[in-house]
């Protein structure tokens, strides 16, 4: 009788799957990525919680003098620019500052946040202040956001930081994981962000090459749109191993969070198997709400109970990049052809004779 049952389950389970992915993955002639809308009018103006050893993680709480949360100017949209940044990173991070000002920022004066897993230095708000006239604010991460999963053990993260060093990049980086899980699932609920609706990440030592005569996160607010992106690069597959299976098993278990037209042909094929397609998320700008959905969080949960984080190298680029072409519908997803951006490793040019005149 038991394994009747089993048989019984197994069987339902793949035709619930084939379902699934009947459904929501598009025809393979939409197999691409969105395209650009009209663009609106120029704007004038349970284990252990710490390896010893390891980096720690830094107390709860936000350092320096300011708020619980950010507050933006009079009339623009509730929205930030984001990093997370050491301090090390001083001198990148203000020439990205100076880069976003140039293009975008001086003419809108959004508010910037600077996070960090130990407290800024005087040194570091000092000459991130000298560079801007917008807000500043620093942020320490709170210890439950930065540290060794509790799904987790510290000797199977050891083995497989062993295993990895040297199959692929960061293979043995254990903060790079930290930093993966953190951006992954907790960047969202930091104190300094629960004021605003949308968020513009920002990395240290980037480019923005064209000027930017409108505001993105009005365009992101008029369009309803929830994700944009710049860059969409393949993932190394070594990585991200068991990724799509571990996500195949959440859909199954969820699906009343999967819409009727998702974008589920762009990470996944006519086989049902993963393409490795992702946006690149050192580069996003972001509707919150889409990150604290109860779907996207369960999801997250799922994946971080699995333990993948540490055990592979689960980025939090493929992760952004699967729950938002399950969860998403394609015209709720931008490609900001326009915003022309290198980061170390890959850039993106305006095709247009238009846009590569700004």
């Amino acid at each position: 009788m038991v394994s009747r049952l089993r048989h019984f389950f197994y069987l339902a389970a793949g035709l619930v799957t084939v379902f699934i992915l009947h459904t929501i993955v598009v025809k393979r002639s939409d197999f691409s990525a969105p395209q650009q809308s009209t663009r609106p009018s120029t704007e004038a103006t349970p284990g252990s919680a710490h390896i010893p050893g390891w980096p720690h993680a830094g107390q709860s709480g936000i350092s320096s003098s300011n708020s619980s949360a950010v507050s933006t100017p009079e009339g623009r949209v509730r929205a930030a620019l984001v990093a997370l940044v050491r301090n090390s990173e001083l001198e990148g991070m203000r020439s990205t500052i100076r880069q976003v000002d140039d293009r975008f920022n001086r003419n809108y004066g959004y508010p910037y946040i600077f996070l960090n897993d130990e407290d800024f230095t005087e040194e570091f708000m000092k000459q991130v202040r000298a560079v801007t006239n917008a807000p500043v604010y620093f942020g320490k991460l709170p210890k439950e956001h930065w540290g060794l999963s509790p799904y987790v053990t510290e000797d199977k993260v050891r083995e497989a930081l062993e295993r990895n060093k040297d199959r692929y990049l960061y293979g043995g980086s254990y903060s790079y994981r930290l930093m993966c899980r953190f951006q992954s699932g907790f960047v969202y609920k930091h104190p300094l962000l629960q004021n605003l609706d949308y968020y513009w990440r920002i990395e240290p030592d980037v480019e923005y090459y064209c000027d930017i005569p409108y505001d993105p996160f009005k365009y992101m607010q008029d369009n309803n749109l929830m994700y944009g992106y710049t860059i969409s690069p393949l993932e190394a597959a070594p990585t991200v191993e068991t990724l799509w299976e571990t996500t195949r098993h959440w859909m199954l278990e969820n699906p009343q969070f999967i819409p009727d037209q998702g974008f589920m042909s762009w990470v996944v094929d006519e086989k049902a198997e993963y393409t490795y397609c992702h946006f690149w998320s050192n580069f996003e700008i972001v509707n919150l709400s889409f990150y604290r959905s109860e779907a996207y969080q369960s999801y997250f949960d799922h994946l971080d109970r699995a333990g993948g984080f540490f055990y592979e190298r689960w980025g939090d680029a493929p992760v952004h990049s699967m729950a938002a072409a399950i969860l998403l519908k394609k015209e709720q997803i931008h490609w900001f052809e326009d915003i022309g951006y290198h980061h170390p490793g890959y850039s993106h040019c305006p095709q247009d004779s238009g846009m590569r005149s700004r």
